[in-house]
């Protein structure tokens, strides 16, 4: 069985080599910040959920098995973390850099593109938050659905129709923030 999305170093990190989480959490420190942002629209508190995975991880290692998905298993943990956080402080902060965040990716973008990418993160922002976390474990972290079905705990079916929902309702904040479609 081979192993993928940071499987081989965990186990190597489990194995001795400390060197191997930082390879870890270099590989997958910012999706994980990213999606974390998405629940409690703190940038400062995603990176402390992110690193909370992280220690979770190493803390609760036995749970992991060979046969989990180590990305999926650490947006599980991120996404419980999220849940905790929200539970606890009751309240929905305001989104003031949500698309700071997510077009950090590329410090090349023109004003043009930044603004049309401000227009989708904040109309993503505006749907519900079903639709708004399937857009974007599927679209802007390239999960594929196998994770998403096992993260939202839902059938591929599910997925696929949340996705299509998803998608329609976008389309039409779109439209109504002058953006076509076609164009995102």
């Amino acid at each position: 069985m081979t192993k993928t999305n940071g499987e081989s170093s965990y186990r190597r990190f489990l194995d001795g080599d400390k060197n191997r989480i930082e390879r870890l959490v270099v590989m997958h420190s910012d999706e994980l910040v990213r999606y974390a942002y998405c629940y409690v629209k703190n940038s400062a508190v995603a990176e402390d959920i992110m690193e909370d995975a992280f220690a979770s991880l190493l803390v609760k290692w036995k749970r992991f098995s060979e046969r989990d998905n180590l990305r999926a298993y650490l947006y599980k943990i991120t996404r419980n973390k999220c849940l905790d956080y929200l539970r606890l402080h009751k309240r929905q902060a305001p989104l003031n850099d949500y698309e700071n965040v997510l077009v950090a990716k590329d410090l090349f973008y023109d004003v043009m593109h930044e603004e049309r990418n401000r227009t989708l993160y904040k109309c993503i922002q505006n749907l519900p938050p079903q639709y708004a976390e399937v857009l974007y474990l599927i679209y802007i972290n390239e999960c594929i659905v196998e994770e998403v079905c096992e993260l939202l705990k839902k059938s591929k079916k599910q997925v696929y129709n949340l996705l299509s929902r998803a998608k329609t309702a976008l389309k039409e904040l779109l439209k109504k923030e002058g953006i076509s479609y076609e164009d995102v």
